[in-house]
């Protein structure tokens, strides 16, 4: 069978909540508007040195990425850990810890060769048993993953050799070579060990091009080239990823030098990185994110339960009013959880748009009135009024909560809006189910396949089907689109599963904001294509000259 097939599906393996209001730059695509060019005539020539500083908005939760879904954990063990496969600048798999692989018997049957010249950064050699660990450990039902559901797809993984192995499928399975771009990770130091308390959550052993060097909780991760990885030592020493929980201190570290990029906001894209100094010192980029953010309900608390009340909510959000006033224009709203203008995206929906007339009536007919005049609905004397949740120190969030609370405070429901610091927000409250709605933002994978947030199977503590929605038509057709490889026929699927959410409204879907990303200009190397900026982060440098270590920041 020929990999041709195969490419419309050869991309995103893990989706990922972001904390930060930038997704990140490896989830980006092709258009791309740099405003500033990277000075190049005095130094041509990649040299190895120097530190990279960039901050991060929350802390990692765990740096075996498996077990964990935030963007931070992710964005961190990337730079340490190798799969089988990896994505190049144009989003296709290749090889990456593989040497070669082969796809027999119509897509069922996938034969993968490793090379035979990677170690652990402890000097054990990474060998198929390695691949066959992770596996076991993905499909293990005491391993606390979100991400198992690819896996479990598998009818045999079968070890052929010290350096090669085969995988069998039963059926067709659409993410099956997506499956093998997964963080490979050491049998040999965690066989014994208990995944939910393992020191290497912390103190991550990979093969990647950088290895973990310090981590000082609430302060810094620093990352050290790793000078045995096996594509090249990486040219830049280090990487510094600050942990600045909010983008006005972020931006403020940046102008004073203290970080060598970020993701800036609107704000201070449009208006605050303007002028000679920063088109000398500063290359600054703009393109629409492979990420959306959204509005969700706990529906299983009863103020959401019915389809009727979600809607009006919806009726009543002004999305234009949200991208105009919070993303200055810099992103469009959201009718889905796919990107515009690509093969998955039904353009036939119509957007609910802002009606705040039909909210009323919708909420009417659900039984919500003012009753006793106080200006907020109530049912059987019980007033609507809700909080929403979203992290600390994204400003993007807080401001859409805030229109959104006044948007519902003009059809009479009462809005409060309460942050909380990434770590706990996850844990204590996401992964819990103790909130009554709230603003997240998600990744959006290249494969259209979102059966890990949508199937009724993961509303479950941990799952990433956090507002609980069921429906068992989704699940039918989550489950029926991951079995052909066709796309006209997927094109079908996901059409109706689009449908299906923007009639019952688990989320009120917000916007796609434009990711953007700016860089000191010392910083060499930076190449705008489908994948982005991070996919030759290891291939960027610094010029002996410019190679200042500055004192790092506590």
């Amino acid at each position: 069978m020929s990999r041709s097939i195969f490419a419309y599906i050869l991309f995103g393996c893990f989706v990922f909540l972001a904390a930060c209001g930038q997704t990140p730059e490896q989830e980006s695509e092709k258009k791309a508007f740099p405003e500033s060019t990277v000075a190049s005539a005095q130094e041509s020539t990649p040299v190895a040195g120097g530190r990279l500083t960039e901050p991060l908005l929350a802390e990692p939760i765990n740096l075996i990425s498996a077990l964990s879904s935030d963007s931070a954990s992710h964005t961190v063990a990337d730079k340490i850990f190798v799969s089988p496969l990896k994505y190049n600048k144009d989003i296709e798999l290749v090889p990456e810890a593989a040497e070669s692989f082969e796809i027999l018997n119509d897509g069922k049957l996938f034969k993968f060769k490793l090379r035979e010249d990677i170690r652990w950064t402890d000097g054990k050699p990474l060998t198929a048993e390695d691949v066959e660990f992770t596996y076991k450990m993905m499909i293990n039902p005491e391993t606390p993953t979100a991400y198992a559901s690819d896996f479990l797809n598998v009818k045999e993984f079968k070890v052929t050799g010290k350096y090669s192995f085969e995988v069998t499928y039963d059926k067709v399975f659409a993410r099956s070579l997506v499956t093998w771009a997964f963080d490979i990770l050491p049998k040999h130091l965690l066989e014994n060990e208990n995944l939910r308390e393992t020191k290497y959550s912390r103190a991550p052993i990979g093969a990647g091009p950088y290895k973990l060097k310090e981590w000082i909780s609430g302060q810094r991760l620093i990352l050290e080239a790793n000078e045995d990885y096996f594509e090249g030592r990486p040219y830049i020493d280090e990487i510094v990823f600050r942990i600045i929980p909010d983008t006005s201190t972020q931006f403020m570290e940046l102008k004073t030098g203290n970080l060598d990029g970020m993701g800036l906001t609107p704000q201070q894209y449009l208006f605050q990185t303007k002028g000679s100094s920063w088109e000398k010192d500063f290359q600054k980029f703009k393109f629409l994110s492979f990420g959306y953010t959204w509005l969700g309900y706990n529906l299983e608390k009863p103020l959401f339960k019915d389809v009727r009340v979600r809607r009006a909510i919806s009726y009543a959000i002004n999305k234009e009013e949200i991208v105009k006033g919070v993303l200055l224009g810099l992103g469009s709203p959201a009718i889905g959880p796919y990107k515009p203008d690509t093969w998955v995206y039904n353009d036939k929906l119509v957007p609910y748009g802002y009606q705040p007339e039909k909210a009323v009536e919708l909420l009417k007919q659900a039984g919500w009135s003012d009753t006793d005049g106080d200006g907020i609905i109530d049912r059987d004397g019980i007033p609507f009024t809700f909080t929403i949740l979203t992290n600390q120190g994204n400003t993007l969030r807080i401001k859409t909560a805030t229109i959104i609370q006044n948007r519902l405070k003009d059809i009479g429901i009462d809005v409060q809006i309460r942050t909380v610091e990434w770590a706990a927000f996850i844990k204590e409250f996401v992964d819990k189910g103790k909130f009554d709605a709230i603003i997240l933002g998600w990744s959006i994978t290249q494969d259209p396949d979102n059966y890990n947030v949508w199937h009724s199977s993961k509303a479950v503590p941990g799952g990433l089907n956090i507002v609980k929605f069921k429906n068992s038509e989704l699940d039918e057709l989550l489950e029926k689109g991951r079995t052909t490889l066709v796309q006209a026929d997927r094109k079908v699927i996901y059409d109706r599963i689009q449908e299906i959410l923007h009639e019952e409204q688990p989320y009120c879907f917000l916007y796609v904001q434009m990711s953007l990303p700016i860089y000191q200009s010392r910083i060499k190397g930076l190449k705008i294509a489908p994948a982005g900026l991070g996919y030759n982060a290891d291939r960027w440098w610094i010029p002996t000259a410019s190679q200042k270590k500055l004192r790092i920041q506590q």
